[in-house]
């Protein structure tokens, strides 16, 4: 394993890296120590060499073309996360993706994750105690980049292994339409938090005013967080968050009596009561309101009873594929499908969010209940 802190040291690794062909690929962030969950270490191994960037002090978007190549293949494990931190951080976009997630997924395994696909088809046990280090501290100890680099040291070859059978099977043609669906969609815009504190749970209960304390209280921690570059979590807990919006105390007494408050509530007590008093002063106009969900269409048991029996002949094709049924076909695509009626494959194709391989798998027994 090569350690990457310079400049220098990126552009001698970057020549090694545009010879090959099959790149392997992970990133470590810092999402639950830190405030900012930005790449701090970029893992990459060849079929000989494993490399592991320091992404806190040389910019990888010297490696943007390498990663946009498509004559070279990617390979990530559950790619979604990585490439969204990619495109974000560094304007880094995949031309060619293998996801050992997604073939193994389509293969039917039952344990999905790294480590033990890992050790089914390679024979290697993979240590994951670090898994929720602080990758942004400095100097990065020697245990963490070695950890980092066993993440890609093995994806070379677990993609080789998961390949081959996706051919057995016939099914690597699936595999690489899920790959060009992942690499071609756009990346999610960050969200800007303004409603996060609606996100919370078990805020069903709470009044206009309470929720009015809650968003002061959310945001008070946010700025905390924000300042100090922690994760929110760290500064005080969702649970005593919530506890002191539905008490709204008056006192720091009061706030140390209210449902969830921790000890670290109760050191910045002064603080979330201030917060608190900010909503008793706000007029009712200010108040916050729940957003209403779309509302619900009156039952239909015609809609119903065809959905169920579209989901009975998903339920036997991935059953008789050995493959998960909602990963299969989700729900909502089963609903989607009530709603439009196809009666082609064609038809049936233009559904929203419909894959030609999930046509392949299982159009003609959907479209033999349509009919």
């Amino acid at each position: 394993m090569r350690f990457i802190e310079t400049a220098d040291q990126l552009e001698f690794a970057a020549a090694e890296l545009n010879a090959e062909s099959l790149v392997a690929a992970d990133t470590e962030a810092a999402g639950y120590h830190r405030y900012y969950d930005r790449i701090c270490v970029l893992q990459l191994s060849t079929r000989r060499e494993t490399f592991v960037v320091d992404t806190l002090a040389v910019d990888p978007g010297r490696l943007r073309e390498l990663f946009r190549d498509a004559a070279r293949e990617i390979v990530l494990h559950d790619a979604d996360y990585d490439l969204r931190l990619l495109a974000r951080d560094h304007d880094i976009g995949l031309g060619r993706l293998f996801d050992t997630k997604v073939a193994a997924q389509l293969l039917g395994e039952p344990a999905i994750g790294l480590a033990g696909l890992a050790e089914k088809h390679l024979g290697v046990r993979l240590d994951k105690k670090h898994q929720r280090a602080d990758w942004a501290q400095r100097p990065l100890p020697r245990a963490l980049l070695d950890y980092a680099a066993e993440d890609t040291r093995h994806l070379p070859e677990l993609r080789d292994r998961l390949r081959e059978e996706l051919e057995r099977l016939g099914r690597l043609t699936w595999a690489e339409e899920e790959f060009a669906l992942r690499t071609s969609a756009p990346a999610q815009p960050a969200d800007n938090g303004k409603d996060a504190f609606l996100r919370l749970r078990n805020i069903r209960d709470l009044g206009p005013r309470q929720l009015a304390a809650l968003r002061e209280v959310h945001a008070w921690r946010d700025r905390v967080a924000r300042d100090r570059d922690v994760a929110p979590f760290r500064v005080v807990s969702n649970d005593a968050l919530v506890g002191i919006a539905r008490h709204m105390p008056a006192s720091p007494a009061q706030l140390a009596s209210a449902d969830g408050v921790d000890a670290a509530a109760n050191r910045n007590a002064r603080e979330l009561v201030a917060a608190v008093q900010r909503a008793r002063d706000l007029p009712e106009s200010a108040l916050p309101v729940r957003p209403r969900g779309p509302r619900r269409p009156p039952p239909d048991p015609t809609f119903d009873d065809l959905v169920d029996r579209l989901k009975a002949a998903r339920d036997a094709v991935a059953d008789l594929l050995g493959l998960d049924r909602g990963f299969l076909m989700p729900r909502q695509q089963l609903e989607d499908i009530a709603r439009s009626r196809p009666t082609t494959a064609r038809e049936l194709l233009a559904v929203r969010d419909m894959r030609s391989w999930q046509v392949e798998a299982l159009g003609d027994r959907l479209l033999g209940v349509l009919t």
